[in-house]
C-alpha cells in the first residue's frame, strides 16, 4: 500500500490545472556488501552484476536511486576474509551500474576496511563511473557538504552519517568520515537547503538484528527532520525496522540488507526497498517493498 502524504492532492493541483507534473520517484535501498561470498558468487557466475538482476529494474526505473555501500573498493586483495572486514574488487562496481544506483552512502562502520587509501580509491572509482557518494571525503581538509542531484527539475540534497567508523579495528576516528551528531546534521541541512529543494539523510546506526530503533537512531533521525530533511534512510541493523511519519517527513529506521551474504540469523534474509514520491520539493507519498535474499541475491 502506498502511503499518501496529507495535502499531496493540493500540491499536485498547484503544478497546473491541465497537465500536472508526474511525481519524482526516489528509491532507497539498505546495505550493499560486495565482498566475501557475494564476490565469490559473482565470480562463479562470471557476472559482477549477478546479485542485482532480480531487483535492478526497480532502481533503474526510479528518477533517483540510493543505497548504502557497506564495502569500500580496494586496489588489492584479499577480497575474501574470514572476519568482519569487507574489501571489494573494483569490477563489482558493475553491479551498481547495472542496478542504476545513482548515489551511495560511504559512511558506515566499514568505511575504512580498505585501508588509509581505501576511501579515496572508492570515491575515485565511483566518480569515474558516474556514481555520486556522500559521507566520506578524499581529504581531511574538505568539508562534509553532501551532494546535490537534480531530477525532473527537482534538486535533491543527500547527506550521510554513521554512528561508528572504527569497527573495532582503529583507535581513533578519521575526520574524512561523517559522524552522527544532531547539532551537526542540523547545521549541514541548513547549509544544503540553500542549494536544493529536498534533503535526504542517510543514517548508519542502530543495534544489529534489533527489530526496533534505539534512542540514538530516533534522536538523530527526528533532529534531521526537524532541521528540514524530508527523508531519513537508515541501515546497519541488517534487519528491517518500521518506518515512521514524523512531522513533514518520513523516517525509515532500517531498510535492512539489500545485497549481503548473511544467512544465519533470523530476519537478515528479508530487507526492504522504499519508494518515495515527491511533487516538486514536497514529499507526496511512500511505499515499502520487501525483498528476500536467497544465496546473496535479493528478489521480490
Amino acid at each position: 500500500m502506498r502511503h499518501v502524504i496529507s495535502g499531496a492532492l493540493l500540491a499536485l493541483a498547484a503544478f497546473g490545472q491541465t497537465q500536472p507534473k508526474r511525481p519524482v520517484r526516489v528509491v532507497l535501498g539498505g546495505d550493499i556488501m560486495l565482498a566475501r561470498f557475494v564476490w565469490m558468487a559473482a565470480q562463479q557466475h562470471k557476472d559482477a552484476a549477478w546479485p542485482f538482476h532480480k531487483i535492478a529494474s526497480v532502481f533503474r526505473e526510479a528518477d533517483l536511486a540510493f543505497a548504502n555501500l557497506e564495502s569500500p573498493f580496494a586496489e588489492t586483495g584479499p577480497f575474501f576474509e574470514n572476519r568482519m572486514v569487507f574489501r571489494t574488487h573494483p569490477s563489482m562496481v558493475e553491479g551498481l551500474l547495472a542496478a542504476g544506483i545513482d548515489v551511495v552512502s560511504t559512511a558506515n562502520n566499514h568505511s575504512r576496511d580498505a585501508g588509509p587509501q581505501g576511501m579515496r580509491f572508492t570515491l575515485d572509482l565511483l566518480a569515474k563511473h558516474g556514481i555520486a557518494a556522500a559521507g566520506t571525503l578524499r581529504d581531511s581538509a574538505e568539508k562534509h557538504e553532501g551532494v546535490v542531484i537534480e531530477r525532473q527539475g527537482v534538486r535533491f540534497g543527500i547527506l550521510a552519517y554513521t554512528f561508528d567508523q572504527r569497527n573495532g579495528n582503529h583507535m581513533e576516528d578519521d575526520p574524512r568520515v561523517a559522524m552522527m551528531n544532531p547539532a551537526t546534521v542540523a547545521a549541514d541541512i541548513a547549509a544544503l537547503r540553500a542549494k536544493c529543494d529536498a534533503v535526504i539523510v542517510s543514517m548508519h546506526a542502530g543495534v544489529e538484528y534489533a527489530p526496533r530503533p534505539n534512542a540514538q537512531q530516533i534522536r538523530f533521525a527526528r533532529a534531521a527532520i526537524d532541521a528540514g530533511a524530508s527523508v531519513v534512510a537508515g541501515h546497519h541493523p541488517h534487519v528491517f525496522q518500521p518506518a515512521e511519519r514524523y512531522k513533514d517527513g518520513v523516517i525509515f529506521y532500517s531498510l535492512g540488507n539489500l545485497v549481503f551474504d548473511q544467512l544465519e540469523r533470523p530476519g537478515v534474509r528479508q530487507g526492504a526497498i522504499a519508494e518515495v514520491d515527491f511533487l516538486g520539493g514536497q514529499l507526496a507519498g511512500y511505499l515499502v517493498r520487501f525483498v528476500t535474499i536467497r544465496n546473496t541475491v535479493p528478489e521480490f
